[in-house]
């Protein structure tokens, strides 16, 4: 069975709420002290092995892929977590300003507040990828066509008389 099969079988499994609030309770502060070191460590390339990254990492293999399927829509060139191995050499290249828009978009506020922010993005760059993220949300209906406006059709009739009756 693949790790990210068992990731996923581990990690989407239906559980009670206290065995749910657990499970992310463990997983979470991990995931943060990853992008704590990514963030403060943004020049460097991290690189190897699955099994050295998730032990550098301080994670199990299965638990570092859960991360890695967390980061992946955010690397400069995705991986494909179907096929990896505990013997998979990866290379994590970070696309930060993706990160921190997928950040938004997860509602991760405890990351994308990370102070580690500061050193990579200005202050007016996440405003300006915030609003890009919140028009990105916004949901523009076409103008609907009065009654008695002219047809689009050309035919010179009101709407009206022309193709709202078809």
């Amino acid at each position: 069975m693949s790790l990210f099969k068992q990731w996923k079988d581990q990690a989407y499994i239906e559980r009670s709420q206290e065995e749910y609030n657990k499970f992310w309770g463990e997983y979470l502060p991990k995931e943060q002290k990853n992008y704590e070191y990514i963030l403060e460590n943004k020049n460097e390339k991290i690189e190897g092995a699955l099994a050295e990254l998730s032990e550098k990492f301080e994670m199990d293999t299965v638990t570092f892929v859960g991360f890695l399927d967390g980061i992946n829509t955010s690397l400069v060139e995705e991986i494909d977590l179907d096929n990896l191995t505990e013997e998979s050499n990866l290379s994590l290249s970070v696309d930060f300003e993706k990160l921190y828009y997928n950040m938004l978009a997860a509602k991760a506020d405890w990351l994308y507040n990370l102070p580690q922010w500061d050193d990579i993005l200005t202050k007016e760059r996440r405003k300006e990828i915030r609003k890009d993220y919140n028009r990105s949300r916004i949901v523009v209906n076409d103008k609907k066509i009065g009654r008695n406006e002219p047809c689009p059709c050309g035919s010179g009739k009101k709407y009206k008389k022309c193709c709202l009756n078809k």
